[in-house]
C-alpha cells in the first residue's frame, strides 16, 4: 500500500513510522518549510505512552522529557496557594516533554523509506476508483492508496473532503499561547516545578527548560474564537494585568512566528473517513488542551490505524475498525475536555477559592484515589490489547 500522510506533526509522524514499519510506501507531506519550534510542554501519558513504548521509542522520549512532579499556584507575589502532584493525575507512567520534542524523536525515528517532503501543503484532492490523488501546492502531483489527514485542528484536507472546519469546530470558549524566552530569574524561581498564577478570567504558566530558557503557556478567556492578526499584541493585551513575574514574561514576548496561539477548541465529526481518505489525530478528534491529551491520543491512533490496515482485507474494512475502536475512547476524552471547560480557569472569586479547596482536598487518601479519573477520563488500554507487528 501507498500512503500519503498529510502534516508532520505529531500524528502524522507517529503514523508514518508504523506504517513504514510494517511494510508500506509512506510520503509525507508538510506545507510549513521546516519543522516547527513553537508548542508548549506535553504531560504526556496514557494510551500515546503504551504506543511510543510498544514502538520501542520510550527511551529517546525519557532521554529529551522532563521530570516536573508538581503544579503549584501562586499570587500576585508569588506566595504559594495551592498546588498538586501531577502524577496523580495520569493514567500510569508520565514524561513531560516539549513539543518539538516529542515531534523530533518521532521525526529522527522514521524509516530510512519515509519520504518526508517540507514546503509542500495539499492544494487539491481527487479521489480515485481505487484511491486518491493529491495536488501540491509546489507543483507535485502524487497518487496512493490511501490519503491520511493528520494536518491538525485547522486541517486543510478535512475541510477539502469533508467541507467548511465551521461543520465540526466547537470553540470552549479559550484563547491559549505559548512560548519560550531567556530570563534567569524566572528560571531559578520555577525550575522543576510547572508554576501558574492563581488569577481570575486569565493565566500565565512557566517551565524551566534544561538549556536555561523558560517555557511559558497562557490561557485566557474568550467569547470570539477568531484569532487575531498580531498574536503577540494579544497576549500583551490579554495578561497585561498579572502580577509576579509576567510583566518581565510580556515584555520578553518574542515575535509573531515564534508564538504558538490558537483558540482552544474540539474537532466533533460523524464520520472520520470518506472513500479513500481517512482523518487521524487533532484533525479529527482534537480533544482540546483542557482534556490533557491531545498529543497521546494522536499517537495512539496512529497506532491503532496501522493495526486495522495491517490486519483487515481491505482498505475500507480497515477504515471502518479503526473508527469503531477508537471513536469510543476519544469521544469519552472529549466529554472530560468539556466538563473541564467549567473549571479549568476559574471566572469569579467564588470559583477561584474553590478551586483551592478542591486542590487541598485531592490530598485526602479516598479523593487522592478518584481523582485520575474525574480528572482525566477513564483509562485506555485498547493498545495494550493489540499485538505489535514490524520494527
Amino acid at each position: 500500500m501507498r500512503a500519503i500522510i498529510c502534516g508532520a506533526g505529531i500524528a502524522g509522524l507517529a503514523a508514518a513510522n508504523r506504517l513504514a514499519a510494517l511494510g508500506h510506501d509512506v510520503v509525507v507531506v508538510e506545507r510549513t518549510p521546516s519543522p516547527r519550534t513553537q508548542g508548549y510542554m506535553i504531560d504526556f501519558f496514557g494510551p500515546g505512552y503504551d504506543a511510543i513504548e510498544a514502538m520501542g521509542l520510550l527511551p529517546a522520549l525519557q532521554d529529551v522529557g522532563y521530570r516536573v512532579v508538581e503544579a503549584v499556584l501562586v499570587d500576585d507575589h508569588g506566595r504559594r496557594r495551592a498546588g498538586m502532584n501531577l502524577r496523580q493525575f495520569a493514567e500510569g507512567a508520565l514524561v513531560s516533554v516539549m513539543r518539538p520534542d516529542l515531534e523530533r524523536v518521532l521525526r529522527s525515528s522514521l524509516p530510512t523509506g519515509v519520504d518526508l517532503r517540507y514546503g509542500a501543503g495539499v492544494e487539491n484532492v481527487t479521489p480515485l476508483d481505487d484511491g486518491v490523488r493529491v495536488e501540491l501546492d509546489d507543483g507535485a502531483s502524487i497518487e496512493a492508496d490511501l490519503l491520511i489527514g493528520a494536518d491538525g485542528i485547522h486541517s486543510t484536507v478535512r475541510r477539502s473532503v469533508f467541507g467548511p472546519e465551521s461543520s465540526y469546530l466547537r470553540h470552549l470558549g479559550f484563547h491559549t499561547a505559548a512560548y519560550t524566552f531567556d530570563a534567569p530569574d524566572i528560571h531559578a524561581a520555577v525550575n522543576g516545578r510547572f508554576v501558574l498564577t492563581d488569577t481570575i478570567g486569565s493565566q500565565f504558566g512557566f517551565y524551566g527548560l534544561r538549556d536555561g530558557r523558560v517555557a511559558s503557556f497562557a490561557v485566557h478567556r474568550t467569547a470570539d474564537p477568531s484569532l487575531p492578526a498580531d498574536p503577540r499584541a494579544a497576549i500583551r493585551a490579554s495578561y497585561n494585568g498579572l502580577g509576579w513575574v509576567v510583566p518581565e514574561a510580556l515584555e520578553l514576548c518574542p515575535s509573531p512566528e515564534e508564538i504558538y496561539y490558537d483558540q482552544v477548541a474540539q474537532i466533533v465529526m460523524p464520520t472520520w473517513s470518506k472513500g479513500r481518505v481517512v482523518l487521524l489525530g487533532d484533525a479529527a478528534y482534537a480533544v482540546s488542551l483542557l482534556a490533557g491529551q491531545g498529543a497521546s491520543l494522536g499517537i495512539a491512533g496512529a497506532y491503532v490505524l496501522a493495526d486495522c490496515l495491517r490486519r483487515a482485507e481491505t482498505i475500507e474494512v480497515a477504515l471502518t475498525e479503526y473508527e469503531q475502536l477508537w471513536r469510543p475512547e476519544v469521544e469519552s476524552k472529549q466529554r472530560v475536555g468539556r466538563s473541564a471547560a467549567r473549571w479549568f480557569l476559574p471566572a469569579s472569586n467564588v470559583q477561584l477559592v474553590g478551586r483551592r479547596i478542591a486542590l487541598r482536598l485531592l490530598r485526602l487518601p479516598l479523593l487522592n484515589r478518584l481523582a485520575p479519573t474525574a480528572v482525566v477520563g477513564k483509562p485506555i488500554t485498547l493498545i495494550q490489547t493489540l499485538q505489535p507487528s514490524g520494527s
